[in-house]
């Protein structure tokens, strides 16, 4: 049974900092690819940043720069670390593990960023 579950949200003020760690079981972790969404209210999910097995990662335009994703194959885990948190950066933030034939998805975790 594959499971993820996200962890490290919370409210912060503008320009602060939060690391999200997401925990994976039931998959072969080093060979998946691994990536993090967000959904703002009443806005689509969102891909904010993507990591493959191999460890090329990818950014969404808007948190170049300031979010950095990695990923620890020995203990099954992706991280996403968010500096200079903006308001805009408010959502539910999603893990996601694409396997060959469909995605698992975590259940999220608030992320609140005042202004």
């Amino acid at each position: 049974q594959v499971q993820l579950v996200e962890s490290g949200g919370g409210l912060v003020q503008a320009g602060g900092s939060l690391r999200l760690s997401c925990a994976t079981s039931g998959i072969i972790f080093r060979l998946t690819a691994m990536g993090w969404y967000r959904q703002a209210p009443g806005k689509q999910r969102e891909l904010v940043a993507s990591v493959t097995r191999g460890g090329s990662t990818n950014y969404a335009d808007p948190v170049k720069g300031r979010f950095s994703i990695s990923r620890d194959n020995a203990k099954n885990t992706v991280y996403l670390q968010m500096n200079s948190l903006k308001p805009e950066d408010t959502a539910v933030y999603y893990c996601a593990a694409s396997g060959p034939a469909s995605t698992a998805w975590g259940q999220g975790t608030q992320v609140t960023v005042s202004s």
